[in-house]
């Protein structure tokens, strides 16, 4: 759902610089930028489901299971990490 938020966002800033002034920079790269905003949210949403979902698998994936939460658990620098990304933001600020 944020991700289509931030798309309906982007979507109508660069159809108002569009109508308002003519500039269609932000519509000529809409799917360049937000294909970039995507593909983090996959990236993310894959690593989070390896961290905190349990699969029959063996010793080895389970154990990088439990380091991945250890570190997040152990860092505030992780935890935010987390945070940023479960709501959709980037570093930055930008939505994503």
């Amino acid at each position: 759902m944020n991700l289509a938020a931030a798309d309906a966002g982007a979507l109508a800033l660069a159809l108002v610089a569009y109508y308002g002034s003519g500039d269609g920079t932000a519509l000529d790269s809409y799917s360049e930028t937000r294909l970039k905003h995507v593909w983090r949210a996959e990236r993310f949403s894959w690593w989070f489901t390896q961290m905190t979902h349990r699969f029959e698998g063996d010793a080895f994936a389970n154990r990088l299971q439990r380091a991945e939460f250890d570190a997040v658990a152990g860092s505030r620098a992780f935890r935010a990490a987390l945070a940023e990304n479960y709501i959709g933001i980037f570093r930055d600020g930008s939505p994503s």
